[in-house]
């Protein structure tokens, strides 16, 4: 296989195609999008190295998506951690059983004033919601351009496609994931190394309760399963996009950030989030 990881299929007659990549790694592999994720790329074939900071539920999973032709290896990691990000490195750089697909997905943050966390929480943001994305891409880099053959999909948010006030440190790290993603996808354009990033909106997944944000008041029609982001963050990534917003919603309002006035869309932003948020 090279570089272009056509888009997978399944039955017909001739059997299974070959997976779009031969081994992903998938970080916050334990629950959410990470979970969805890596239970689309096994169905597909491809061998996994599960990382989360359970080691519990990480050998679960291993047990249900594991088979002859799926090897998944886990990795329990804490990613703000350096010993436990420095063993995720190793895997990553290892020559043996290379990895093909690298998925970044983690962070987390809440809604506040800030800096209602004081500095070392704010800072404790910024550890999970950059550093292990910058860290892991340059692990994985140097093998994939010697192979001439990678894919990095980094999991961002609809919160850093503009200023994001009562969550300002999330939305500012996720805007520095998207903008160190497309910089990294032209870096490598001629190298046979993609990178896109996935910016979902409101997920079925514990992220926005832990944030802050009253479930209950968030219209349904803004709602997307973590399946369905997956699916579309895979698809993404096969078709070699720099950029993906999940759901016709999400892309709208990615629209309007883009091209209507930044005051607006700040106070906007902002108008909004408070009369969301769970206090």
């Amino acid at each position: 296989m090279n570089g272009r990881h056509p888009p997978s299929h399944r039955g017909g007659g001739g059997g299974e195609s070959p997976p779009r990549w031969t081994r992903a790694l998938v970080t916050g592999a334990s629950s959410g999008i990470g979970e969805a994720i890596a239970r689309r790329l096994a169905g597909e074939g491809t061998g996994l190295v599960l990382v989360a900071r359970g080691a519990d539920r990480l050998e679960a999973l291993r047990g249900e998506l594991e088979r002859p032709t799926v090897p998944v290896e886990t990795l329990a990691a804490d990613l703000t951690e350096a010993s436990d990000l420095s063993r995720v490195e190793a895997r990553l750089s290892a020559s043996e059983h290379p990895i093909h697909l690298l998925v970044n997905n983690v962070g987390g943050g809440r809604l506040a004033v800030f800096p209602e966390s004081g500095p070392e929480g704010e800072e404790g943001w910024i550890r999970l919601n950059v550093v292990p994305t910058v860290r892991l891409s340059a692990a994985a880099l140097p093998r994939m351009r010697e192979s001439r053959r990678g894919t990095i999909l980094n999991i961002s948010s609809g919160a850093g496609l503009q200023p994001s006030p009562y969550a300002a440190v999330y939305g500012a790290s996720k805007a520095f994931v998207n903008s160190f993603s497309r910089a990294l996808r032209e870096e490598n354009r001629r190298a046979g190394v993609t990178v896109t990033a996935v910016c979902p909106g409101f997920t079925e997944t514990d992220l926005p309760r832990r944030t802050g944000f009253d479930v209950a008041k968030v219209p349904r029609f803004l709602w997307m399963s973590a399946d369905e982001v997956a699916r579309g963050a895979l698809e993404a990534a096969a078709r070699r996009r720099d950029l993906y917003v999940p759901g016709w919603a999400n892309q709208l309002a990615a629209v309007l950030a883009r091209h209507a006035p930044t005051g607006l869309v700040v106070a906007f932003v902002a108008r909004n989030t408070l009369s969301l948020w769970r206090r």
